[in-house]
């Protein structure tokens, strides 16, 4: 749930919302897709990368499963089966047809290995041309631990910060990653960009996700929210 700020476009429809950055963005995919499902919305589930292959019958094989699911009130996930119980991205052409079947798609388009934090390698994220929106999610569990022990990517990390890998993460190189174009922004351009710190499971790292919170708005950027689905997977 959201424990403090607001994402706005909750109320609406007709997005196309990738997901990026690491730390929980796959708890926050589907707390998103119910949210938007149980608002009535065609909701689209799929990844430009890779995703586990969800519990329950949401997984869709073709646009008929799609639109029997959506019928029912569910959301519908897309994705090529592969190894290890996961799904990968279907092709582009196959994306953007399922995409203007649905008014609303939720995109995970990073990977991050279970790590709560990371900063891209040069490939990294996939985000289709036609996305209109992206969130940057951070794991709160990651502030106050060496770089080394929390990130994915570590070399990039590295070159970014100027650190070295036993550098310990504070709210200062958390707000520079989050910010950067080499960092969780990065292939952003000129679309709406949000910030989801997320594992603010315990009075302790909402404190710290305050502190991330101001150095990101002392830079001029509002649009952060901190969230925990320890309890509840409800965003509202």
């Amino acid at each position: 749930m959201i424990l403090q700020g607001k994402l706005p476009f909750l109320r609406e429809k007709n997005h196309v919302i990738a997901l990026v950055g690491a730390g929980g963005k796959t708890a926050l995919l589907y707390a998103l897709a119910e949210h938007f499902a149980k608002k009535g919305a065609r909701t689209l589930v799929t990844t430009t990368t890779h995703i586990y292959r969800p519990e329950g019958r949401v997984w869709a094989g073709n646009p008929e499963e799609v639109r029997n699911l959506w019928a029912g009130g569910s959301y519908a996930v897309v994705g090529q089966p592969c190894e290890g119980g996961k799904l990968k991205s279907l092709e582009p052409e196959e994306l953007k047809r399922y995409a203007q079947m649905a008014e609303t798609v939720l995109l995970e388009a990073d990977g991050a290995k279970n790590m709560p934090c990371k900063v891209p390698a040069g490939h990294e994220p996939v985000i289709p041309e036609f996305c209109d929106l992206v969130i940057g999610v951070l794991g709160m569990d990651a502030v106050g631990r060496p770089l080394r022990e929390v990130c994915f990517r570590q070399q990039e990390a590295v070159r970014l910060l100027g650190i070295t890998p036993d550098a310990v993460l504070d709210a200062e190189k958390m707000a520079e990653i989050l910010l950067s174009e080499e960092g969780t922004r990065k292939n952003v351009g000129g679309r709406p960009y949000y910030v989801v710190l997320n594992k603010c499971d315990s009075p302790q790292r909402i404190k710290e996700g305050e502190a991330i919170r101001e150095r990101l708005r002392e830079r001029g950027f509002e649009q952060c929210v901190l969230t925990s689905f320890l309890e509840d997977r409800a965003l509202e």
